[in-house]
């Protein structure tokens, strides 16, 4: 996870309408004793001439980790005459208290809480609104659809509506052992910093033992629920979109994780609502790469004006959804930028869309019906290696390479090239009838854009546990040698396919590591027939798409005085064992390390990712996440180092969680958590 701010052509905004001040640490308190630490930033005159308040909300330490991308948009805000704030969450940063896991109600309680304390401020007006990315974007539709009197109108960026089906521990019911345990292991480590003593004074080294002691392992819990449960209800917004009655604006990116919840949105909410998905991977899209970047934060003032200053901008007489279709490139694992055009939809889903089916048969695409044949598909374990980054930052090796690398270790069927392009926006589905040799077995799919000198770019891709054909929350083994139809919905995308290229879809049972292996290796039989087709989301060009009026240039405010420690750095592997045939990514961060003039705080983080598997052996597979951070001040300095290791055999998964702390030079805390998790259809 990267939070410095990245240089790009934005704009820098020193003179604003409203001189700023800014409030450094606040203490918000609940009603169950507990303080969380706030930073405010508002105009000099807020008293006298109060304003509107925007919240953020996040568990990622304003003082040090966040302090950077904090200081480009909350003082922006502030000076057009709004009370920004940003809270660390109980249990993180200086805030006091123990955070057991992500989500929780306790997490929505305490933010109605922070709410109704906005409430009671002198410069405060009366409207509320909740921005943030990511985790931020989360908990601002879980806690609007709390409907506190206060809050008017969220922002949510790169985040979802379904915490089970389309977050970062599983996905189409098959565990994403990318992520699943590579973000248990990050908030492990960012869980066990302590707080400021500057700001707590001596109980820091008090609240940090207890907190190091008592904050669990996220992901025990994550492990433990391997279907579509309770667990995961809380949370999900999509279980009742009519719990949600405030004006919602969705923003996604293409590069990004985090897609699919923007369009499901559109269609699910029934107030006010826009949506907005561009190139970008996961980052906010005034600085977001691959650009073009835009002025996100003019957007955010237009949106904030018409909901909470009640000012005309004009932003809910435009078009539903903007999206950015992405021209056809080369097969690159960094861009800075995509190439593209922006389109419109008054409303999402459109009411007229097409729809173009290709049939599979014999290695191709057909546009019709072909003879019925039966096409095995065995597993390569390895087949994934080269899939990126579930979840890009932007940072470089994050996207997937050229995929004649995968194709060879799966089933692909290719089209005729086109003869005229062809844009797609929204979903693409592969439709099959198949049968496996197993109970428990999975389909991954890419859709790749081929180019005329025979390069394979991925597109979108998808993934369904077969056992969960029927439901996530009650899965069924699977009868092995019967026939199933199946649909894959792959992630929405927005593409557009020149002449001359070709469109290319391939299947596999394995897709490692974003897909942790079925206990046995499968072989899966796909039957070519009239019900077995790629179904493409086609668009044709609108006349609103000429209508639309150009983003302004992005702006943001100073970024805060910093100075470099340590650069950071990133390196992406993959190496392969020929004779033990053993297969490795490792995948390092050093994320580098920064000193903050305005504190004197140093902080800094390094991250190994590891995942290995042995071809042929799915029960070989093993990831394992280190992480080591550093947060000080002068002689006060404190380093974390932890270690995360997630392995299975074919009746269950076992997790081991390390954790040291050092104070200085001396070791003040060593504990070990270890637990065997039975496997449940996965």
């Amino acid at each position: 996870m990267v939070f410095n701010v990245r240089e790009s052509n934005r704009s820098i905004k020193t003179k604003f309408p409203r001189e700023i001040k800014e409030i450094e640490h606040v203490w918000i308190p609940l009603s169950d004793g507990t303080r969380l630490s706030a930073r405010i930033w508002l105009p000099v005159d807020a008293e006298k001439n109060p304003v509107p308040a925007i919240l953020e909300y996040l568990p990622y330490r304003k003082n040090d980790f966040t302090a950077l991308r904090d200081s480009i948009r909350h003082p922006y805000f502030a000076g057009h005459g709004y009370a920004s704030i940003r809270v660390d969450m109980r249990g993180c940063g200086d805030s006091d208290g123990i955070m057991y896991d992500e989500y929780l109600k306790q997490e929505q309680d305490d933010g109605l809480e922070v709410l109704s304390w906005i409430s009671k401020q002198p410069w405060f007006t009366g409207g509320v609104g909740m921005i943030g990315k990511s985790w931020g974007g989360f908990n601002g539709l879980q806690i609007a659809a709390r409907r506190h009197p206060a809050l008017k109108a969220i922002i949510t960026l790169m985040s979802t509506d379904d915490r089970y089906a389309d977050d970062v521990h599983y996905k189409g019911g098959a565990l994403l052992a990318s992520d699943m345990l590579w973000w248990g292991s990050t908030m492990f480590a960012y869980n066990a910093r302590p707080a400021d003593p500057k700001i707590v004074g001596d109980a820091w080294r008090k609240s940090w033992l207890e907190r190091l002691e008592k904050t669990p392992p996220f992901v025990e819990a994550w492990v433990k629920h391997q279907r579509r449960d309770e667990y995961w209800k809380h949370g999900s917004v999509c279980e009742n979109y009519e719990d949600i009655n405030i004006p919602v604006f969705a923003v996604g990116g293409w590069a990004d994780g985090y897609t699919n919840a923007v369009h499901r949105m559109l269609e699910g909410l029934s107030g006010p609502r826009k949506g907005l998905i561009g190139p970008w991977a996961h980052e906010y899209p005034e600085v977001a790469v691959p650009g073009p970047q835009i002025g996100f934060l003019q957007e955010c003032l237009r949106w904030w004006d018409h909901w909470l200053k009640d000012v005309k901008t004009g932003i809910m007489d435009e078009p539903m959804l903007r999206a950015w279709v992405n021209d056809s490139v080369a097969p690159r694992t960094d861009y800075a930028i995509r190439p593209g055009h922006w389109v419109a939809e008054s409303e999402w889903p459109p009411k007229a869309s097409d729809e173009k089916r290709y049939y599979l048969s014999n290695q191709q695409l057909h546009e019709q019906p072909v003879v019925e044949e039966e096409i095995i598909v065995s597993s390569v374990q390895e087949h994934g290696l080269y899939s990126g980054v579930f979840c890009p930052f932007g940072q470089p090796g994050d996207y997937p390479a050229d995929q004649r690398i995968e194709n060879g270790l799966s089933v692909v069927f290719t089209s005729e090239p086109l003869t005229e392009s062809v844009d797609i926006l929204g979903f693409p589905e592969l439709t099959v009838e198949v049968s496996s040799d197993q109970p428990n077995a999975l389909l991954a799919v890419r859709l790749n854009d081929v180019a005329p000198d025979g390069s394979s770019s991925r597109i979108t891709w998808g993934m369904l546990n077969l056992t969960h054909r029927n439901s996530h929350e009650h899965p069924e083994h699977l009868v092995p040698g019967e026939k199933y139809m199946i649909t894959v919905k792959m992630n929405a995308i927005g593409h557009n396919l020149p002449v001359g290229h070709r469109w290319q879809i391939a299947v596999s049972p394995t897709y490692w590591p974003h897909a942790w292996p079925s206990p046995e290796p499968v072989t899966l039989k796909i039957f070519t027939n009239e019900k077995t087709h790629l179904s493409l989301p086609v668009r044709e060009p609108k006349a609103i798409d000429n209508e639309l009026i150009p983003f302004q240039h992005p702006e943001t405010a100073a970024v805060m005085e910093r100075e470099i420690l340590r650069e950071a750095n990133r390196t992406r592997e993959i190496r392969h064992n020929t004779i033990s045939d053993v297969w490795t990514l490792d995948d390092f961060s050093d994320e580098g390390a920064r000193m903050l003039p305005y504190s004197g705080i140093e902080y800094g983080s390094t991250n190994r990712n590891i995942y290995t598997i042995e071809a042929g052996n799915p029960l070989s597979a093993k990831v394992q996440c280190d992480w080591t951070l550093t947060v000080g001040r002068g002689e006060w300095q404190t380093r974390l180092e932890t270690s995360s290791i997630m392995s299975a055999d074919k009746d269950q998964f076992y997790l081991t969680n390390h954790l040291v702390a050092y104070e200085g030079d001396n070791e003040v805390f060593n504990k070990t958590w270890e637990i065997a998790i039975p496997r449940e259809f996965v």
